[in-house]
Formats: C-alpha cells, sequence, structure tokens
C-alpha cells in the first residue's frame, strides 16, 4: 500500500510491478487521485455515498453536505479527477440512488434492523422542492456529469427483488436504483461478449438488457450499504480485459476489489476512512481468482483494446 504521505506518482507499471492486485489508498479521493499518472484505468465502477442518507462519523465524507448543489458540485470534482486517470477508451459505472426531502425533520433515529440508518443530521429541503418530493438525485448528478464531458450512454435499472421493506402508505415501496455507465471518448473499450445473456427459449445469448435483477447482499463486518458482487462483475466484465486495471473511488467494504481478484484484474480503490480500509483489506485477503475469469461465456478469450 502506498504512504499516505507519499506524493510520488503511480500507473499500473508499478501495481503490475509489487504483483499486488489490490492497492488501497487512504485519504479524500480528491487529494489521492492526484498520486496517480494520467490515464491508468480501464474503468471504474464506484458507488459514492448518497445525499442526505448515511452519517459516516468522517470530517471529509461527502454526502453530509447542507445543500444538493453542494453534494454535486463535490461528486463533478471527484469525477473529473477519475476522467483524468481514466485511458481514452475508459468508461465510468456509477451506482447512485434517489433520496426523499426530509420533511422538516432535523434527525432520524436507528432502524431496528439497519443501525446505519441513524443520523445526527438531515439536510433541508432544497429551494424549490417541497416536503415529501422525491429528489431526482440520481438523474441530478447523471445530468451534472455529462454536462462536464462525460459522455452518458446508458441508464441500467437495478431491481432488488430482496429490497428493504418501508413503513411508507402513500406511495409503493423503492426496489431498484439506477447504475449509470459513462464513457471519456466517443470510441471506448466494451467487451459486450463478455455479459451476454442467455435467451429465454436457452438457444443462444442475446446483448445484456437494462434492467438487472439482483439481490442485495449482506455483510457482517460494516454497517453501512456494500455493492452485491453480481452488480459489479458484469460491469468489470465488459470494461476492462483480463489483467486491466480498475478504480473504485468510493472503495468502503473493498466489493470492487473482490471481484476484480475473482475476474483476474488488478484494482486500486480510495477510501477516506481508517476502518473501513481495514475492513476492505481483511476481506481482499480471503479473495481468490475464478479459475475461468480469462474465459468468455461465449467460449473465446475476452479481448484486449
Amino acid at each position: 500500500m502506498i504512504s499516505k504521505t507519499s506524493t510520488t506518482t503511480f500507473s499500473s507499471a508499478i501495481l503490475r510491478s509489487d504483483r499486488e492486485p489490490v492497492k488501497i489508498l487512504c485519504g479524500d479521493v480528491r487529494k489521492k487521485l492526484k498520486e496517480v499518472q494520467d490515464k491508468t484505468f480501464h474503468t471504474c465502477v464506484t458507488s459514492p455515498p448518497y445525499w442526505g442518507m448515511r452519517d459516516y462519523d468522517h470530517r471529509e465524507q461527502i454526502g453530509a453536505e447542507d445543500t444538493l448543489t453542494e453534494y454535486v458540485e463535490n461528486l463533478v470534482e471527484c469525477f473529473r479527477e477519475v476522467r483524468r486517470v481514466l485511458r481514452d477508451d475508459g468508461t465510468l459505472w456509477l451506482n447512485v440512488g434517489n433520496t426523499y426531502t426530509s420533511g422538516g425533520r432535523a434527525w432520524r433515529a436507528a432502524d431496528s434492523k439497519n443501525k446505519g440508518r441513524a443520523m445526527s443530521y438531515r439536510p433541508n429541503t432544497p429551494m424549490g422542492l417541497k416536503p415529501k418530493d422525491l429528489i431526482g438525485v440520481a438523474w441530478i448528478v447523471a445530468m451534472a456529469l455529462q454536462s462536464d464531458g462525460w459522455y452518458l450512454r446508458s441508464d441500467i435499472i437495478w431491481h432488488k427483488p430482496n429490497c428493504q421493506p418501508e413503513s411508507v402508505k402513500d406511495r409503493v415501496t423503492v426496489s431498484h436504483e439506477y447504475l449509470f455507465m459513462f464513457s471519456k471518448s466517443e470510441s471506448y473499450f466494451f467487451d459486450q461478449e463478455a455479459i451476454k445473456e442467455l435467451r429465454a427459449d436457452g438457444l443462444g445469448r442475446k446483448n445484456r438488457r437494462s434492467v438487472w435483477t439482483i439481490n442485495t447482499e449482506p455483510f457482517k463486518d460494516a454497517h453501512f450499504a456494500v455493492f452485491p458482487r453480481s452488480l459489479v462483475r458484469p460491469c468489470i466484465l465488459a470494461g476492462s480485459p483480463v489483467d486491466g486495471f480498475v478504480l473504485d473511488p468510493f472503495f468502503g467494504s473493498g466489493t470492487v476489489g473482490v471481484v476484480a481478484i475473482e475476474t483476474g484484474r488488478n484494482c486500486v480503490g480510495v477510501e477516506a476512512k481508517p476502518e473501513y480500509v481495514e475492513i476492505a483489506r481483511k476481506r481482499i485477503a480471503g479473495s481468490a481468482p475464478s479459475l475461468f475469469y480469462g474465459i468468455s461465456l461465449s467460449g473465446g478469450n475476452s479481448h484486449t483494446p
């Protein structure tokens, strides 16, 4: 792992040379990515903290801004740096959820089923919205990134059959989130064959569709929401070649690093909170590559750009 005080930039060559498939940088992503050379990564797969949904009790946390505008500006700044360290044919896979206005509540008690939902603060209702409004944060972020220069290529619906129950009585229970696919350039690496689906009749395969039905996965060592590996895997397979380089600037419990190892990729994760870095390290230490990571479902080797 690179020292927190190091100012030496690193590249994919350094990651290969020390035979460590996953590196974790501890600190604010806007600062730590400055240690990375331009055009290092094939793809970025990540899920930043959602605005006003979790209190991670860290002074550099994103998601605890007083206003939605500040939150969006911070994410645009983060992903501008991500764009710099992506190769010109690189992609960004961004999972971000929508939220509702707080209705004037200044705090939220712990949920008996999810202690991580407790919050000592709640942001005010954004200007122009009303109590109980669905804010549409996911699309606001996506449009802001598009305006900043990203190519917005796909909006994928992550359908969660085992979604968390809600006690609401005046709307339906939310059982989906968005996964946006962006590219740095008009032309980019995308391995369609690696993620094709079986046809309904079982005879042959078809291009993957834009609704992915994937269960959430519990993780006992962390109270916060974690990426399911089945959501991350197609992003990595489509966005990078075998032995390619994957970035997750909001590393959390390290799911992207785990899947990178399982699929024969290299990964760099950035995480601001030291406690989560230790959780991710332990989890990654127990990961192993799949015996079949170099073989696509169609029987051919995954190609490189």
